[in-house]
């Protein structure tokens, strides 16, 4: 039997040819090799380690199993339940733990917000001195972790601490030397040094922000009568939303997941009014041993960080389209 052989032709009568297919380009691989290590290192520190925290949530990984923790036995969603049941002991103790990093984490924020605007705008007119400012307003935030707030652990103790002697040796504010770590001063203790440890890295955020703001508006605005308020509220604040939309976010994730100022601040002994919820979890996995427990009260925090973050940025988004 004969093949018959079929070709296109176009309305000229000639035959058509296949189109070619597209040659890749050289170095196209290129892209692919520059993402390839930061992928990696985000399914290492953070993709790996978060899908092994879930299924950790799902087993009773006691100090019995530390040894063989892949053996330990499945219980379902039963560390969730003992998490969120407020009636019992670790229910409540994990229920004031997440008010107190609320309130915690609203102050920080509200303030260290506040601070770093107000030295923003200031400094950002020319003056003699404004350089020493900026280098000065920008070393709580330069400074390790560590090394500031255990400065600050030595200047809050009641004896021998710097604060106790300005307060009632130099200034006599007060007559008896009060507890600044434990009892209800040690809440108040905790927001001053995060704030002083906060409100910098907003300072730095909203003073770049203002270089992109031209000065002209406000030279046209000064000629039409507008006073500093007036600028700042008609001019600055609208000129810096897309600064201040991430700056909020990314403060409210850092403040209310804070471990290092408790933990420098208080040791493992933390009180109750600073029991932030980082530490709490901290101590409930690994003072008890319980990491099965623990790794559910992170699942339950890491699911109230996304949906506060998925509403904060659906509302921002409906702002700015109606804008």
């Amino acid at each position: 039997m004969a093949t018959t052989a079929v070709s296109e032709k176009d309305d000229a009568g000639q035959e058509q040819q296949p189109p070619a297919r597209p040659r890749r380009r050289s170095g196209w691989w290129l892209p692919y090799a520059l993402l390839a290590p930061a992928i990696l290192f985000e399914l290492v520190i953070h993709v790996i380690p978060m899908v092994t925290g879930v299924w950790m949530s799902t087993r009773q990984l006691t100090k019995f199993f530390i040894s063989n923790w892949t053996a330990a036995p499945a219980v379902g969603l039963r560390n969730f339940q003992v998490a969120l049941d407020f009636d019992s002991a670790v229910g409540k103790a994990l229920l004031q733990s997440f008010l107190v990093t609320c309130a915690f984490t609203l102050l920080v924020v509200v303030i260290s917000w506040t601070f770093g605007m107000a030295a923003a705008v200031v400094l950002q007119r020319s003056f003699r001195g404004r350089s020493g400012l900026r280098t000065m307003f920008l070393v709580p935030y330069a400074l390790p972790v560590y090394a500031g707030v255990l400065t600050w652990n030595f200047m809050l103790q009641r004896d021998t601490g710097a604060v106790n002697h300005i307060l009632v040796d130099n200034l006599g504010l007060i007559d008896d030397r009060p507890f600044w770590l434990i009892g209800s001063n040690a809440f108040w203790s905790v927001v001053v040094v995060a704030i002083w440890r906060m409100w910098p890295f907003a300072f730095l955020m909203l003073m770049a922000g203002l270089q992109s703001v031209p000065q002209d508006v406000y030279e046209a605005s000064a000629v039409d009568g507008a006073h500093a308020w007036r600028q700042w509220r008609s001019i600055t604040l609208p000129m810096l939303r897309p600064v201040n939309v991430v700056l909020v976010l990314v403060m409210f994730l850092w403040v209310f997941n804070d471990f290092n100022t408790p933990y420098v601040l208080f040791g493992t002994g933390q009180p109750a009014s600073g029991d932030l919820i980082s530490f709490h979890i901290y101590n409930a996995t690994f003072l008890t041993w319980n990491f099965g427990l623990g790794a559910a009260m992170s699942v339950l925090l890491l699911l109230f960080l996304l949906l506060v973050t998925g509403i904060y940025l659906l509302i921002v988004n409906r702002e700015s389209r109606r804008a």
